[in-house]
């Protein structure tokens, strides 16, 4: 069910969070360990990042490995906060680029690993929920992960923190339909994840943090975050990782 991650720290090239270590993002979208019943996560990437305060995006509907252009480009750009995703579409839903994550608003990027279960009966709810999506054109996607990120996007522009929009979505979705939420989003100068269903682990070095739906490599560093968890760091504090339950 899609995989993705997020880093905050000192600039590092794209190429080395997406392609690095012996079980980078790049190796998960066709050899994911830590897999809920797809055995590929080839329908489509994205990576977004963040370059004189805003927040840039490069997507794609075809697998990473396919797309030799964007590596060469990943070794170019460099970004002290990123966000990435790779995706296995669920049925139903096309493997189209608006739908391949991450999405965006506000200066905030947004990724969902999991799936809305039977959103064809919840999705007017979820509509309800989100409201004005004017606000999110990126929610407008056909997919259920879009509406997810729309009640993301409308908390937090009600003024909900990163991880407070964070966990109050998965908290509403999850009450009318029991999929899998495993959310993540940034802002620049924080990340913000949930676990909801799926498998996610963090990993804090010097001066930096690595949240990941699966360990990049062997190193003994990356801790498996509890499900229905909360976990917030920001870049006053990279040594405070906060993990609560939700």
């Amino acid at each position: 069910m899609c995989r993705h991650l997020g880093y905050l720290g000192p600039p590092r090239t794209l190429e080395s969070l997406v392609f690095e270590g012996p079980y980078s993002l790049e190796v998960q979208s066709y050899a994911p360990r830590m897999t809920q019943g797809n055995l590929l996560n080839a329908d489509g990437f994205g990576v977004g990042w963040y370059h004189r305060g805003r927040a840039m995006r490069f997507r794609r509907a075809q697998p990473i490995w396919t797309d030799r252009s964007f590596r060469e480009v990943a070794e170019a750009v460099e970004a002290s906060c990123a966000v990435a995703a790779i995706r296995s579409a669920t049925t139903r839903f096309p493997v189209d680029e608006s739908c391949a994550q991450p999405f965006r608003a506000g200066g905030r990027l947004f990724s969902h690993n999991g799936k809305v279960a039977d959103f064809d009966g919840v999705e007017g709810k979820l509509r309800e929920l989100a409201g004005d999506l004017s606000h999110a054109p990126d929610a407008r996607a056909p997919v259920d992960s879009a509406l997810v990120f729309a009640l993301a996007a409308r908390r937090w522009r009600e003024g909900a923190a990163l991880g407070e929009g964070l966990a109050d979505t998965v908290t509403a979705v999850a009450a009318i339909s029991p999929g899998r939420y495993n959310l993540l989003a940034a802002d620049g100068s924080a990340l913000a994840a949930t676990t909801w269903g799926d498998s996610l682990f963090v990993r804090g070095g010097p001066g930096e943090v690595l949240i990941s739906s699966e360990p990049l490599d062997d190193d003994p560093a990356w801790r498996p975050v509890p499900d229905r968890s909360l976990v917030v760091v920001d870049r006053a504090d990279l040594a405070g990782i906060r993990i609560t339950p939700l």
